[in-house]
């Protein structure tokens, strides 16, 4: 009798060593994969990796990582509702490692951007500490917008990692003035991106 309750007591002791080291690694796995109602996507599935990063933090909070280990275009998108005709200005804390294009087009980076629009903030390449970066859009007609935090762009896809905190979404006032003030700005280079293609313009001198 007192050997039967001693291998039951062991037995419960294994049962419950187990059921707590199970606990542990959910509880991490919950606490990595925890994106509070973001969703991930990208253009080549299964290529990059989205995961809480408790190691890089910003504000003592855990960042929002992609990590890009070929190039895509990656992004953590969430649907927010909006009003209306209304000026709104998204802002984040980004870091990044060795970001890099896959083709030399502006736009193609960690950035800020609206998904399935070409709206963006700067795109950030290279090895940069954390700055913040901004996206001011309006909602014209719109009453849900899609916010994304992403590494890659509209048009091109990169390949690095990146960071992403501290979240902001502010709404501004439309402004009613109809006194415009004009400004000029004349450059003797300048590039732009027309169907995909850069394009280099040059004011001649004659």
């Amino acid at each position: 009798m007192e050997q039967n309750r001693k291998k039951n007591k062991i037995s419960y002791i294994i049962s419950l060593a187990i059921l707590l080291v199970i606990l542990y690694f959910a509880y991490q796995f919950y606490q990595i994969n925890n994106f509070n109602d973001f969703i991930r996507s990208e253009t080549n599935l299964y290529t990059s990796r989205f995961t809480r990063d408790k190691e890089i933090r910003y504000n003592n909070k855990k960042s929002y990582k992609i990590e890009n280990p070929e190039y895509n275009d990656a992004m953590f998108y969430k649907k927010v509702k909006v009003e209306k005709n209304q000026p709104y200005k998204v802002t984040c804390m980004v870091k990044t490692q060795e970001v890099e294009a896959k083709e030399e087009i502006s736009g193609v980076g960690a950035q800020i951007s609206i998904e399935g629009t070409t709206e963006r903030s700067v795109a950030i390449e290279g090895t940069q500490d954390w700055q913040k970066i901004e996206l001011i859009f309006n909602s014209k007609d719109r009453e849900e917008v899609n916010i994304g935090f992403r590494l890659g762009g509209y048009l091109g896809e990169a390949r690095g990692e990146a960071w992403f905190a501290d979240f902001c979404l502010e709404e501004g006032i439309v402004e009613k003035n109809n006194n415009w003030k004009f400004g000029c700005f004349i450059f003797r280079t300048t590039e732009v991106t027309i169907n995909q293609k850069r394009v280099q313009l040059e004011v001649s001198r004659k």
